[in-house]
């Protein structure tokens, strides 16, 4: 039996005349007003309407007697008010848009963030968005973490929505993440090939699962070695939900400061000098220190590719000048 979820509506049509060469998403577009028909076409894409208790397709043509059952966001959950929130904006066009995302911003509307997110600015902002995944998420066709900072794509239109998903579905978007983690690599570079799923005992973490996971690819390249820290690039293969953050603690080097998958939630002075911390000590960070570098996609409009990049925050440069200062690298050849 499925679990309530309060803000999820279900409704049921029984089909109870004939009609000629009618679709299923056609026919739900013209009950379920407050949703495009692209939206109808995800939900049923994902499961989320079912003919006879069994799933279908878009084009699907109902029959006389067919029981329709659909599971859709609520839309008094789902009207999302515009925010002033100010945007650092990399590249606009009528097309989407690239931003710089600040940490402590949530992507889009759940649960504890009902307002102050990416999608509440984006509304203020921009006069249309992509509706594919819902009012809630609109315009959104990837996330970074809350804590996670740097370049984001969202989409203005749905047609580029659809390729663009595309793209990311057939890994032909590149993305290069900067993270300062915790211990020294042995390996300048490798790739780590660990399936991800939910956590089994805490349902807010991932973690690698070998059983139900999902196949989860993360190239990693050291691009400066301290003392006890290590600068990496990051190249996810997947996107997996906290994979990189997942696949460091598994290899035994947990970003620094992440609260969800390392030993501390910030990373203070003290700690870089190995003193105890002091009384009200103000972090050089207090959150993971993970940075979304670069993305590289070709723009289905324009007919070519695209380059964008957001330079560190202040916080991660903080810590790497911290740690170039206090813990400089010494090989075991010196």
């Amino acid at each position: 039996m499925t679990q309530e979820d309060p803000h999820i509506k279900e409704v049921t049509y029984e089909i109870k005349k004939i009609f000629d060469d009618m679709r299923l998403d056609r026919y739900l577009a013209s009950r379920l007003h407050d949703y495009s028909r692209t939206f109808i076409q995800k939900l049923v894409k994902e499961g989320s309407v079912l003919i006879n208790g069994h799933t279908t397709k878009s084009s699907y043509d109902i029959q006389r007697g067919d029981v329709i059952t659909v599971r859709a966001p609520l839309i008094e959950e789902s009207r999302i008010l515009p925010e002033d929130i100010p945007l650092t904006i990399i590249y606009e066009d009528e097309y989407l848009m690239v931003i710089n995302k600040p940490y402590d911003m949530v992507v889009h509307p759940a649960g504890r963030h009902p307002s102050g997110t990416v999608v509440n600015a984006l509304t203020f902002h921009c006069q249309s968005l992509s509706q594919i995944n819902g009012p809630l998420k609109a315009g959104i066709v990837h996330r970074l973490d809350r804590d996670t900072t740097g370049v984001m794509l969202t989409i203005k239109s749905d047609a580029v929505h659809a390729h663009i998903a595309m793209q990311f579905e057939k890994r032909y978007i590149h993305k290069e993440y900067l993270a300062v983690v915790e211990g020294e690599f042995p390996l300048d570079s490798d790739e780590i090939n660990l399936p991800i799923g939910r956590h089994r005992k805490e349902p807010q973490k991932m973690s690698v699962r070998h059983d139900i996971g999902k196949e989860a690819v993360t190239i990693y390249e050291v691009l400066e070695r301290f003392r006890g820290y290590t600068l990496v690039k990051l190249k996810p293969k997947t996107g997996r939900t906290h994979q990189i953050r997942v696949h460091m603690k598994a290899i035994g080097h947990p970003v620094v400061a992440d609260f969800m998958y390392s030993s501390q939630e910030t990373c203070c002075l003290s700690d870089l000098l190995q003193k105890e911390r002091e009384l009200e000590e103000i972090p050089i960070i207090e959150r993971q220190a993970l940075h979304a570098h670069r993305i590289e996609f070709f723009h289905p409009i324009m007919k070519k590719s695209l380059k964008f990049q957001a330079d560190l925050p202040s916080d991660m440069s903080t810590l790497i000048q911290a740690l170039r200062e206090i813990r400089p690298y010494r090989s075991s050849n010196n």
